[in-house]
């Protein structure tokens, strides 16, 4: 299974989105009722947005950055509710992304914003981005973010979509050390799917005009809509709808070496029939991460409700793939390990990695 070597890559995309930003004092706009009511007809300017950023999505990375390029990273993009759209990933305990796309008001009107925050190496970093330009042509578009208060000038994200391609470019000034932004990173990815999708979607009979965040004041005082303390945040993770958590209790077989490394990888449809390997199924992986064998526990946190699978691999030669002598989960009479996870549930999983391949 070569491509759990790519793993990996998350990393990489939480560093690359790492941009610098000053502490703020924060200044509370939690009032969507001091804006103009919202309507079927009001102007949302890049609503469109959210008819094209549904599903999972998988592609190479290049960058510009001393960290270089990497395969594969994969964000699964649903909606979680009637006018926002988020994506939850992470690589082990320590670092992790979780980006959205959502209406928001400024003081100019409605627009699509783009929040990102996570950690990276334990450090935190939550920035918001504005919709500046908007050109849609069928089942191409374009749209521009930019820094809400220090606009081009200190961070953009391009995103390009064509049919079932997303590319996507992020620039920055580098901590406000260079006059004009460089490119940051690049990411060229394609739908894999958009079935995992659809059940949100009916659910919130998604998309439709509803005010998610009045961020009109939210930045006043500051010189740019950067965070690294989630008590400044204006909309914090912990005020996200809709998602749920899936808590992982891993077992390792007796003797297991806890050095090695554990994948936990959580996919829409089954990786195998029975014990052969439906390898092709890969491309339904939505969340991923690379633990220790002294992890026994991890948490997928803002989880999207839904169907999954979930499979465990135990390393024990290091090489990043399933092989002899490695253990994996097991359930009843195969490798599938399925669940149902519900609107803001709490689950919990008991993954056993006892099964050593011949």
């Amino acid at each position: 299974m070569k491509t759990l070597q790519h793993l990996l890559s998350v990393s990489a995309i939480a560093l690359l989105l790492t941009v610098a930003a000053c502490k703020h004092d924060r200044k509370d706009d939690n009032d969507n009722n001091n804006v103009p009511p919202i309507s079927d007809t009001t102007n949302v300017v890049g609503y469109s947005l959210l008819n094209h950023i549904n599903g999972i999505w998988t592609g190479p990375v290049s960058s510009s950055t001393s960290v270089g390029n990497f395969p594969d990273y994969t964000a699964d993009y649903r909606p979680v509710s009637a006018s926002q759209v988020s994506a939850k990933n992470e690589l082990d305990k320590h670092n992790d992304l979780f980006m959205s796309f959502f209406i928001a008001a400024d003081c100019n009107g409605y627009k699509m914003a783009f929040r990102n925050g996570g950690y990276f190496s334990g450090m935190q970093r939550i920035s918001y981005l504005v919709i500046d330009s908007v050109s849609e042509n069928g089942s191409n578009a374009f749209y521009r973010f930019k820094d809400f208060k220090a606009g081009t000038n200190r961070t953009y994200a391009d995103l390009y979509f064509k049919n079932d391609s997303l590319y996507m470019k992020v620039y920055t000034n580098k901590y406000n050390t260079l006059q004009q932004p460089v490119i940051h990173f690049a990411w060229d990815a394609g739908r894999q799917d958009n079935t995992a999708a659809q059940a949100a979607v009916t659910h919130f009979n998604f998309p439709k005009k509803e005010l998610v965040k009045n961020l009109c004041t939210a930045f006043d005082g500051k010189t740019e809509s950067i965070y690294y303390d989630a008590a400044l945040d204006p909309y914090p993770e912990t005020a996200q709808p809709y998602l749920g958590k899936t808590t992982v209790n891993v077992t390792l077989a007796n003797g297991a070496d806890t050095a090695k490394n554990v994948y936990l990888i959580v996919t829409t449809q089954p990786l195998f029939s029975g014990f052969t390997p439906q390898l092709q199924n890969l491309k339904y992986k939505s969340r991923y991460v690379i633990l220790r064998g002294t992890d026994a526990q991890f948490v997928f946190n803002y989880m999207h409700p839904g169907s999954y699978y979930i499979y465990g691999l135990y390393d024990t030669d290091g090489n990043g793939t399933f092989g002899s002598g490695d253990y994996v989960s097991l359930s009843g009479s195969n490798f599938n390990t399925t669940f149902t996870l519900a609107e803001k549930e709490q689950k919990t999983i008991n993954l056993p990695l006892t099964f050593q391949i011949p």
